[in-house]
């Protein structure tokens, strides 16, 4: 059985979201193919919101690096802080980890980032050496779904910093699905979304 995290990153549903629709496509395969598995949703336009990295949480790290004890934080910098910790631990227990967001203003939408900031941490998720930094989470794999109104075959900033990290970290089996086009070539929507719906499914049968 593996632990399969997903991280929606988008407000709108499946209906009005093309990333959210392949998505919801290649876990619907997904489940049928890893009935085993088990599979947590990550909603992170919902109620699972993670933290900004912000004046409060860099001054509660600050304290705790100096002896400070959690409990004499204030409630929000507790808060914050446990939170942050528990998005890094969920990660850390997934085996693979599924990624789904649009394309907005050439990058990932804010809420990803911050996402992204809980899971690179130094001597977590990667530690320095004196040949630079390694990742310290071999073994897991990942798949990024993204939609892009327009054509970059994965030349634009958000998919590579999406990969990037996770390389970073030590993600090395990094699949991308990409829905491209449909705001370039809107009289090709359903063609596209049919060819991303069938890379979905094929990918989900040995993802």
């Amino acid at each position: 059985m593996s632990n399969v995290l997903v991280i929606k990153a988008h407000p709108l549903s499946n209906e009005k979201s093309r990333s959210i629709q392949i998505l919801k496509t290649f876990l619907t395969a997904y489940e049928e193919k890893h009935s085993e598995d088990k599979i947590t949703v990550l909603d992170l336009y919902g109620k699972d919101a993670v933290p900004e990295i912000d004046e409060e949480i860099l001054d509660a790290w600050g304290k705790l690096r100096s002896g400070t004890p959690l409990q004499d934080l204030t409630v929000n910098q507790q808060a914050k802080v446990a939170a942050f910790d528990a998005s890094i631990d969920q990660f850390l227990a997934a085996d693979k980890v599924i990624i789904a967001n649009a394309l907005w203003n050439l990058n990932v939408p804010t809420r990803l980032k911050a996402w992204f900031d809980t899971i690179n941490v130094a001597g977590k998720t990667f530690r320095y050496t004196e040949n630079g930094p390694v990742g310290m989470t071999k073994g897991k794999k990942a798949l990024h779904i993204q939609s892009n109104g327009g054509f970059y075959q994965g030349k634009d900033p958000a998919s590579q910093y999406v990969k990037m990290i996770l390389n970073f970290v030590g993600v090395d089996s990094v699949d991308q699905i990409f829905i491209e086009g449909i705001d370039y070539e809107p009289e090709k929507a359903e063609e596209i979304l049919a060819a991303a719906t069938k890379e979905a499914q094929t990918l989900a049968e040995t993802f």
